[in-house]
């Protein structure tokens, strides 16, 4: 029964290292994202992938070869990962709260303003330094080529990406009629034909690129707590495998008596199953 106790603590735990794959996944997924071009939030998820899966490799080694000090250090890192996951899942929760565009009269595709989103995304892309890199990736992407070949009828009938209903085009509200004095939004008056001009300038374009940020942070808020979740249930299995690795290392049956404080040395388990097998063999 002690046996198979501890072969179910070191299988999942072994699905604890399984679990971080997602997380680094979602990380190399983002870098791969051509249109948001972003970087900054697929680092904190890389990180603690990365260091989930050392971390988890530890505790199954600690669980299935009876190494306590390993469990230990498990034990004490997988609960500041776990803290982390969590303030960036809230943070994550609260950030993409909103935007998310508006709706336009008789078109499929959304329009979005910069005014919409969180305050501390606005201050990331309006600074000139960062802006200017995404607008050299967005170029690179030629995100908006893939519009130069559509018809008036295409705009009013097929949909757009957040980045290329705003870098792509200008507003729909703007009127380019030479007659009109009507005041319009500055983005009207910062649109320009040239293909490696267009809106790139515009509020509209920064609030797209945020749009697209905002979805596929909150896509990844989501898996984050399906990983909590599932890391907190690991957490609480390796302190099980923590205690009967204690009680391994510090008391053996022997006979009538029990003979304690005797500490094996860390390959005794491995050894001993080595041993067996090869009985078994020959």
């Amino acid at each position: 029964m002690y046996r198979l106790s501890n072969t179910v603590i070191g299988c999942l735990n072994l699905a604890a290292l399984l679990a971080s794959i997602p997380i680094i996944g979602a990380g190399l997924w983002m870098a791969r994202n051509s249109t948001s071009c972003e970087s900054f939030l697929q680092t904190p998820l890389l990180v603690l992938g990365f260091i989930v899966l050392v971390i988890s490799l530890a505790g199954f080694i600690g669980a299935c070869f009876h190494v306590a000090w390993a469990l230990w250090v498990y034990l004490v890192v997988m609960l500041f990962i776990i803290a982390a996951l969590m303030a960036l899942t809230v943070f994550g929760f609260v950030v993409t709260s909103q935007g998310g565009g508006a709706g336009v009269p008789g078109r499929a595709y959304r329009e979005y303003r910069l005014q919409d989103y969180s305050p501390w995304l606005r201050k990331r892309v309006q600074d000139p330094d960062y802006w200017r890199a995404v607008r050299g990736c967005i170029l690179g992407s030629r995100t908006c080529a893939k519009l130069a070949a559509w018809t008036p009828l295409d705009y009013a009938q097929r949909d757009m990406s957040p980045v290329q209903s705003g870098c792509c085009k200008p507003p729909t509200a703007c009127d380019y009629n030479m007659a009109t004095t009507v005041a319009q939004e500055q983005d009207c008056y910062k649109w320009n034909n040239a293909a490696e001009l267009l809106c790139y300038e515009c509020e509209s374009c920064k609030a797209g690129v945020l749009e697209e940020i905002r979805r596929d942070w909150h896509k990844m808020s989501v898996l984050n707590v399906v990983v909590l979740v599932a890391l907190i249930a690991l957490y609480c299995v390796g302190c099980c495998a923590f205690r009967n690795t204690q009680r391994a290392e510090s008391d053996y049956p022997y006979g009538v008596n029990r003979m304690s404080k005797i500490r094996p040395r860390w390959d005794y388990y491995w050894w001993r199953w080595w041993r067996d097998r090869r009985e078994q063999l020959y």
